[in-house]
């Protein structure tokens, strides 16, 4: 088995002369052994290159989608570097507030916003609202007459297309809990609704048809469904969401934010849209820029059967693999190029059979308890789908730039899990 891709790893990433990874200068195992594991890295001008190439493609209304990956930092470096985010709960807009992000530069998506939800951020004067539902209609009303102001609003259209990714993060499909389907009907009577509320100032659509998608006709295929409609509603705006897939593995490709947007927009062109188009990617962003460095347990050989390699993390802080059995790769930062000719299946500490991080991954034949393992391209839907299974404590956040390293989310103590219980 080959060596490791290095086009898995983050931009910043070499290999020393002692075979060592290094991240923006740092070497990895120098930061397991300060910091501890396991331990989520991110390349911090990874991140701030992809968010000024999303800019790049569509301007000014491009918003970075928090719940790929959410801190305070990561909040603060997106809209420094000029992104709106896209927020889908009261907590992610929390965040992104104590980040000291705008309200103006927010938009508040989700199937299900409560009246606290919505108001606060009226209150605040958010940026958008992603109107999902007739429900939502009858909120936004409500707090119109309690005095709040309209919200400027996008309606979440489902067009009806079906993307070649999961089935748990397909959302453009018909049967769907997201949004208005198009042909219903609910679209066009949620539009009519739109604009006879005063509750809402109608500023354009939404659509967003899914997660992990590496085809770009399948957003082209949405696009030629909504734009008649769209086109004859004469609104400002249309989002086309995000989705972007990325590479987890060796032998996948996927088109960069540049090709991706390209794409969207000459299909847009082509379809005579005359609106300002946005989109929201944020896997396309987070995804590669990180890494999570583990330390080996254990390690149970079955002859002819297979090796387990526990590790000490698990689905606390990757729950991908259970959820939607999502592959990754599998290296040694004390050894990137060595041939990884041991074929594993890496476990965590879980009291779960499931609990796997990795079925088929590859590693050295010397691997050893002790060893740090390190999965590439961990950045998004990792630290974010986290929790605390089993009583785990959260591993740490560190952003790596210029040969230094600052931690922008501290690893959890035995404390913290009792900070909530009375």
């Amino acid at each position: 088995m080959s060596a490791l891709p290095l086009s898995l790893l983050p931009d910043n990433a070499t290999v020393g002369a002692d075979g060592h990874l290094h991240l923006a200068g740092v070497d990895t195992l120098e930061l397991a052994a300060e910091f501890g594991t396991p331990l989520f890295v991110y390349d911090e001008d990874h991140l701030r290159a992809r968010c000024r190439e999303a800019l790049e493609v569509f301007g000014d209304g491009v918003a970075y989608a928090a719940k790929a990956f959410l801190c305070k930092a990561m909040a603060a470096l997106a809209h420094d570097e000029g992104m709106w985010l896209d927020v889908s709960t009261g907590g992610e807009y929390h965040v992104a507030r104590a980040a000291g992000v705008p309200a103006d530069r927010l938009v508040l998506h989700g199937n299900n916003k409560s009246d606290d939800e919505l108001r606060m951020a009226l209150e605040e004067g958010v940026g958008r609202v992603v109107v999902d539902s007739f429900d939502e209609f009858d909120r936004l009303d409500a707090l119109h007459e309690e005095g709040l102001p309209s919200a400027p609003a996008l309606v979440r259209v489902t067009p009806g297309v079906e993307a070649h990714t999961h089935e748990f993060i397909r959302t453009g499909q018909d049967d769907s809990k997201f949004g208005f389907g198009l042909s219903s009907g609910a679209a066009a009577e949620a539009v009519a609704r739109a604009r006879a509320c005063s509750a809402v100032d109608l500023r354009g659509l939404h659509t967003h048809i899914g997660s992990q998608i590496f085809l770009a006709e399948s957003f082209t295929r949405a696009l030629d469904v909504l734009v008649p409609f769209f086109n004859q509603l004469d609104l400002p705006e249309l989002s086309v969401g995000g989705g972007l897939g990325v590479a987890y593995v060796e032998g996948e490709t996927a088109p960069t934010i540049t090709e991706w947007g390209d794409t969207l927009l000459q299909a847009c062109q082509k379809a005579g849209i005359a609106a300002r188009v946005t989109a929201e990617p944020g896997r396309a962003i987070a995804a590669g820029a990180g890494i999570t460095i583990y330390t080996v347990g254990t390690i149970k050989e079955i002859p002819g059967v297979r090796t387990y390699v526990s590790v000490d993390g698990g689905m606390s802080d990757n729950p991908r693999p259970v959820l939607y059995g999502s592959g990754y790769e599998t290296f040694l930062p004390r050894a990137v190029q060595a041939p990884r000719t041991r074929r594993i299946t890496v476990v965590g500490k879980h009291c779960e059979s499931g609990d796997r991080l990795v079925t088929d991954g590859r590693v050295p034949d010397d691997l050893r308890v002790g060893d740090l393992l390190c999965t590439p391209v961990t950045g998004a839907y990792g630290h974010s789908m986290g929790s605390n299974y089993n009583k785990v404590r959260r591993p740490a956040v560190v952003f790596v730039r210029d040969g230094s390293a600052r931690v922008v989310v501290r690893r959890e103590t035995y404390q913290d899990l009792l900070r909530q219980d009375l």
